[in-house]
């Protein structure tokens, strides 16, 4: 009989996450009983394997996309449930995309997903996992990649808020400390391994995404926008309150950018500025009252930014009924290792609204974006006119009726901040 648990703590005994004697043989061979490919393989030359960890979510699903176009590399997605809708739409990309069901927290899972891979993109969910565990099982997932031979490893990364304001506490954020935090390991750990081995060494690179456009028009986000009827018109407004500050902006990058930017990494793995390389990627920096503007020019309905503190943000705004929780669903709010949602996101507020006019805390160097990838996502506006013609195309109406909608674009919503993160 199938059972299952959820890991609720950082302070559970270490026996937890260790893999079980006995068991890894079997546990292997019932993963790859259980790979699910949208057709059956054909016959041909083999082509590289790139495993991948997050395939499901927002950003997995983009990347996916791009490394499965034009018949060059199979792709192994991990995935607890491969029934799941997002599961079966990356399958359904091309006969390449193959499911492998499992999870992270158990090595077992981890190795059937690296065996004979070439490649690796690793993007660990830290609002699962909280800081420490996804430190911890980040690591594990670079340690095994080198043990199993992979040539070449892309770890999904965020800011290092933290260190990028000079260590100063009113900056640390978790979710995005701990992504920077574990680059800087491998990326050290890969310079020196190179040293040591030379050819033979796996080659590393690291992918930083700015917070997603894509928020601005979903529900159960940072940046989520509800629609406020004006008290001396009686019209509908798509209103953003946020503690931006008047100075502030984001750094903002497009989802379906990533589509590019990943497949460019694994397709220039071998050159040696992609070896060790950060590749930081955005739209630009970006104010509310610019996404505003561009909201009403491409949709012709209202809309507006509205500035609060911090205080107003936390206990009226959409993350009020969380802001006490644990960032990461799998930590117990009684753990050292906790940080709460709001002291989480207080942290990533203050750094956007330190980083205005691309001159504060975090930075993006966009002129080498544009020498990556010239049709890049430049403005807030170029952004809303392609996902206003994509929700045409889809059936989903204008962009008003996606922001009425109320639909999430992050897997953890759809979640319910709760999932199976192990099975046996």
């Amino acid at each position: 009989m199938k059972t299952s648990f959820i890991l609720t703590s950082f302070l559970a005994a270490p026996s937890q996450f260790a893999e079980r004697s006995g068991e890894i043989e079997a546990r292997t061979i019932a993963n790859l009983v259980n790979s699910t490919t949208s057709q059956p393989l054909a016959m041909s030359k083999p082509k590289p394997t790139i495993f991948i960890i997050g395939g499901t979510g927002a950003q997995g699903i983009p990347v996916i996309r791009g490394l499965a176009k034009n018949d060059t590399y199979t792709i192994r997605v991990l995935t607890r449930d491969p029934t799941s809708a997002r599961a079966q739409h990356l399958a359904a990309l091309s006969p390449d995309v193959h499911l492998l069901r499992g999870t992270f927290t158990f090595e077992s899972d981890l190795r059937a997903g690296f065996a004979g891979a070439w490649g690796a993109y690793i993007n660990i969910d830290g609002f699962a996992t909280g800081e420490a565990l996804e430190m911890f099982f980040t690591t594990r997932c670079y340690e095994i990649a080198v043990e199993c031979g992979v040539k070449f490893y892309v770890h999904g990364n965020i800011d290092f808020y933290y260190k990028l304001s000079g260590y100063n506490p009113a900056y640390r954020c978790g979710h995005g400390d701990a992504k920077g935090r574990i680059w800087e390991s491998i990326a050290a750990r890969g310079a020196a391994d190179k040293v040591a081995r030379g050819e033979w060494a796996m080659r590393v690179a690291a992918l930083t995404t700015g917070p997603y456009m894509d928020m601005a028009l979903s529900a159960f986000t940072p940046v989520s926008p509800a629609i406020e009827r004006d008290e001396q018109t009686g019209e509908e407004v798509v209103t953003w309150r946020l503690p931006l500050t008047e100075n502030g902006a984001i750094a903002h990058t497009s989802l379906d950018d990533l589509e590019y930017y990943a497949r460019w990494l694994f397709d220039h793995h071998g050159d040696e500025e992609v070896d060790g390389m950060n590749l930081e990627v955005g739209i630009d920096h970006i104010h509310y009252r610019d996404v505003a503007k561009a909201f009403e020019k491409v949709t012709g309905r209202k809309a507006k930014f509205v500035d609060v503190d911090l205080e107003t943000y936390f206990s009226e705004g959409g993350f009020s009924k969380i802001a006490e929780l644990p960032t990461g669903y799998m930590v117990s709010k009684d753990s050292l290792a906790a940080m709460s949602v709001k002291e989480n996101f207080t942290g990533w507020w203050n750094t956007w609204r330190a980083s205005g006019g691309n001159k504060g805390v975090v930075k993006r160097d966009y002129r080498l974006l544009d020498k990556i990838y010239p049709p890049r996502t430049r403005s807030v506006e170029e952004f809303f006119r392609k996902e206003a013609e994509k929700a045409e195309r889809e059936g989903k109406g204008t962009l008003w009726d996606v922001v009425a909608g109320g639909k999430t674009v992050l897997k953890i919503n759809e979640d319910g901040r709760n999932g199976l993160v192990a099975s046996d």
